[in-house]
């Protein structure tokens, strides 16, 4: 009994300490982000509701696909084509592990990488969310 208490106890310390690893952007601290990243200005809208549609603004969002794959923070970047778990590999030559930390300037380069070669069709929450809506930059 006492040794699952202490399993237990140690697997919420370690998912705490987890999520102290990532941050969750309100909308005008994404704007500001993307902006100060180098994301076009005319296309920062889009960016940004892509980004609430897929991770809700977290970049430690993890979510595992019907095809075994795993959609990863801020962008939720697929983890089949663009990296890899445990080593740097994929289109983006990255690791997949890199995608769910608090520093999004990896992610960043990699999301450019998918929307310039896919666009933002490439994302069920830009197609769900955001497709056909007139999206300005954000008002902060």
């Amino acid at each position: 009994m006492r040794k699952l208490v202490l399993v237990l106890l140690l697997a919420v310390l370690l998912t705490a300490v987890e999520k102290a690893r990532a941050k969750v952007y309100t909308r005008c601290g994404l704007t500001a982000e993307l902006v100060n990243r180098g994301f076009s200005r005319t296309l920062v809208g889009n960016w940004v509701c892509l980004v609430e549609s897929e991770s809700g603004k977290d970049t430690a969002k993890l979510i595992n696909k019907a095809n075994g794959s795993k959609g990863l923070g801020l962008f939720q970047i697929n983890s089949k084509d663009w990296c890899k778990f445990g080593a740097k590999g994929g289109k983006c030559n990255m690791k997949c592990e890199d995608l769910i930390n608090e520093d999004i300037s990896d992610d960043s380069v990699c999301a450019r990488k998918v929307e310039k070669e896919l666009g933002f069709r490439a994302w069920e929450g830009w197609m769900r969310s955001c497709y056909g809506r007139t999206l300005p930059l954000p008002i902060c």
